[in-house]
């Protein structure tokens, strides 16, 4: 049995506490909200994951002390706009254990991907990553899922490889940790845009196209700013987009969708209800795209929509009549 803190109390961060406390361990799990820390203790619920209980090895707190002293590793699951702010808050307590990003995003001041954050703040730390088709509603279930566990340290990923794994939860090593983390965040920003193209009454060929397309601009922004190739065709690539491309899960994809049909982006993200990290994330993307001159259409066109109030419907206009050229 393991001792595990989890920061962040959301669907992610609770599914994963309850995946985990499944297994054996005990999980002491973080919450900002004494209202959630309340519904988890008392009446084992999660309002996030209504079908779920949350396992009686799960004890949840508002102190960052309580959950990380004593634990064996920690997983970091708040949204990304919020990560430095929060390692900030509880580094302190941090020793020997590993730290495993399990948000996905950029942090838009540095263009940092969310292990560079934490590895700013924490140079000493042993950090890894979790990534892949993992939608917290059927983790929760214990619905057959595979991931990727990433890390620089080969020993560290093995050893939290055996952490997770179960029956039902697979789990592959990867030592490209940062194509990891960029595949997590760009992926919600093409499924945003296939939401986009389902409100606006678009069909099969549109989506195949926009997963299909936006998987290239993924994979060669990513090779320019030294990710490995084949990673975004793993799991926490092609798995993953094609997971919340298509997924009525998916906040990124329901989000877009609500865009589509003509609602304001404000509007969009209120009817959501949590956080939709692929608007989060469209600030740093584009600013790489133009950084590194990476020719990224989708990712350009999806920011003059969101940021720059540019209609779906011009925006559709202006990537089918690009000028004609050769797949690849």
């Amino acid at each position: 049995m393991k001792k595990v803190a989890i920061i962040g109390s959301g669907s992610w961060g609770s599914s994963l506490a309850i995946h985990l406390a499944r297994l054996g361990n005990e999980v002491r799990l973080w919450s900002f909200s004494e209202d959630e820390m309340n519904e988890i203790n008392n009446e084992r619920k999660c309002r996030y994951l209504p079908q779920a209980v949350m396992h009686e090895n799960i004890t949840a707190t508002m102190s960052y002390k309580e959950a990380i002293e004593g634990s064996d590793f920690v997983l970091h699951v708040t949204p990304s706009k919020f990560t430095r702010e929060n390692v900030k808050k509880y580094k302190e307590f941090i020793t020997t254990q590993p730290v495993i990003i399990c948000s996905k995003g950029f942090e838009f001041d540095t263009l940092y991907t969310l292990d560079e954050v934490v590895e700013e703040e924490m140079p000493n730390a042993k950090i890894a990553a979790l990534s892949g088709p993992s939608h917290a509603e059927e983790v929760s279930q214990n619905i057959p899922t595979a991931v990727v566990i990433a890390s620089n340290d080969e020993e560290v990923a093995r050893e939290l490889q055996e952490v997770f794994s179960s029956d039902c939860f697979r789990v592959y090593t990867s030592t490209d940790l940062y194509g990891v983390e960029l595949g997590g965040s760009l992926k919600n920003i093409i499924a945003l845009t296939c939401g986009i193209a389902i409100g606006l009454g678009f069909g099969d060929n549109s989506i195949a196209a926009l997963i299909t397309r936006g998987l290239l601009e993924i994979s060669r922004l990513g090779v320019t700013t030294g990710a490995n190739q084949e990673t975004f065709y793993g799991l926490t690539g092609l798995g993953d987009l094609f997971v919340t491309c298509s997924s009525v899960h998916s906040r990124n994809r329901k989000c877009g969708i609500l865009i589509g049909q003509g609602k304001s982006i404000d509007e969009a993200k209120k009817e959501v209800g949590m956080v939709v990290e692929g608007i989060s994330a469209l600030e740093g993307a584009y600013e790489m795209v133009k950084k590194y001159n990476v020719y990224a259409p989708i990712i350009t066109e999806a920011y003059e929509v969101v940021k720059n109030g540019k209609s779906p419907q011009e925006a559709t206009v202006t990537l089918i009549t690009r000028g004609n050229k050769s797949e690849f």
